[in-house]
């Protein structure tokens, strides 16, 4: 495999002055270990060298960052980044609009690559371009590896593992996530480009509609009917029987749409294994009793007019009075006052109910998000020997277009516990 120690960089991450960006960038002069090489990428040499300077004000190693000058839109640069790279990391997006030529050059050089993509027509035709080119080369392309879709991807792993040890593959599963802490600007801008793109295209509609839109094999899927992204629910619906209360609501979770189909995924490429029939959805804690309720419901009301904000150009300023534009972001304090806690409960089919729980005392948009971004990037520098199998969809390499519980698995689960964060039965 290309992707060898020999090369010049452990780590580059492109887009290090962004608002993500530079809290990733912190995060590996902190907590990355001695010996591993970093790099600062990004379009502003003067830029880069303030980041570096603040950074090493803090974290002496970083004074010793190499600078990296690429761009999005310069393919050479981009091929330059990705030769001299063991793994890269970008959090330059909407990814749809400038993630392609990176994905190429990864894929084609043997470069392993993670992102924060909650973007579902990014990853699908991310997928359908270089898969096949990062299986031969064994590139691990790797998106969706913040808050979305690491709590969904990972609990739901997990919850199918202990369902697979006896024999009873689930029917069903939930994922209820409380959390406070706001979704940045890069996720509703990206969110935005997916609505621009797929405006006036019948057929990107349609994949983005589709609850399979990452599946690799479309014709493998179940047909159980509408699978639909929001909603409201009560606890005590989807469990099985006796689990949860009555009393208790959630509403629509804003990224159940990419989140969901990333865990569709990832159960595709392990053929199935969470089970051949399996009902995936995701919702938002909105509390108990009829408090709980009304709430669920006018979340729900305030999801669509986010989305109707969303698909019009001209309700931008509107919408931006309530979440940041790209590039901006929460104080250092609000960050470290946020925090996100998940539940996955899924029902096998022998009835028997499956829970599992995800929590971490940060911020999850911007805090939590750089700690599951970097920590993707080390897992794939320092566990290579422990990554998943090759399966026959990625091949003999173990490359391709994959998901993080298909191109990280447990040695990535074991990190994320090392730093912090906790996973329970």
């Amino acid at each position: 495999m290309s992707n060898s120690p020999s090369r010049s960089y452990d780590i580059t991450l492109l887009g290090a002055t962004g608002f993500v960006g530079a809290l990733t960038a912190d995060y590996l002069a902190a907590n990355a270990p001695e010996g591993v090489r970093i790099a600062l990428a990004g379009r502003n040499q003067s830029k880069l060298e303030a980041l570096r300077d603040q950074l090493a004000a803090k974290h002496p190693r970083a004074k010793e960052f190499p600078l990296v000058i690429a761009d999005s839109s310069d393919n050479r640069s981009l091929e330059k980044l990705a030769r001299a790279s063991r793994v890269v990391i970008s959090t330059v997006g909407p990814y749809y609009r400038h993630g392609f030529p990176l994905v190429r050059e990864c894929a084609t050089h043997g470069t392993h690559y993670v992102d924060l993509a909650g973007e579902p027509l990014f990853m699908r035709e991310s997928a359908d371009s270089y898969h096949d080119r990062a299986a031969a080369s064994g590139a691990r392309i790797i998106h969706a590896c913040g808050f979305d879709s690491i709590p969904s991807d990972l609990g739901m792993m997990l919850l199918g593992q202990r369902a697979s040890e006896n024999k009873d593959p689930l029917e069903t599963a939930t994922m209820i996530v409380k959390m406070k802490g706001g979704l940045s600007g890069g996720t509703i801008d990206s969110m935005r480009e997916q609505f621009a793109a797929a405006k006036g295209n019948p057929d990107k509609k349609r994949l983005l509609a589709d609850p399979y839109t990452l599946s690799p094999n479309r014709e493998s899927e179940p047909n159980l009917g509408k699978q639909p992204d929001f909603g409201v629910v009560r606890e005590s619906d989807i469990g099985g029987s006796g689990y949860g209360r009555d009393d208790v609501w959630a509403g629509p979770f804003i990224m159940a749409g990419s989140n969901t189909r990333v865990v569709r995924r990832s159960n595709a490429l392990l053929s199935h294994a969470y089970g051949a029939k399996l009902r995936y959805s995701e919702y938002m804690y909105t509390g108990k009793g009829t408090k709980g309720r009304i709430q669920a419901v006018a979340m729900g009301a305030a999801l669509g007019a986010a989305v109707a904000a969303l698909n019009q150009d001209k309700l931008r300023s509107f919408l931006s009075r309530w979440v940041p534009e790209p590039g901006e972001g929460p104080s250092e304090a609000e960050r470290d006052a946020g925090f996100f806690h998940t539940t996955h409960i899924g029902v096998g089919a022998s009835g028997a109910t499956y829970t599992n729980t995800i929590s971490l005392d940060a911020d999850p948009g911007y805090k939590g998000t750089s700690l599951m971004l970097s920590e993707a990037a080390l897992t794939l520098v320092l566990s290579d020997a422990e990554l998943p199998a090759a399966s026959p969809y990625q091949g003999k390499t173990g490359g391709g277009v994959l998901t993080p519980a298909t191109g990280l698995g447990m040695p990535y689960v074991q990190r994320l516990r090392d730093a912090g964060m906790k996973f329970s039965d």
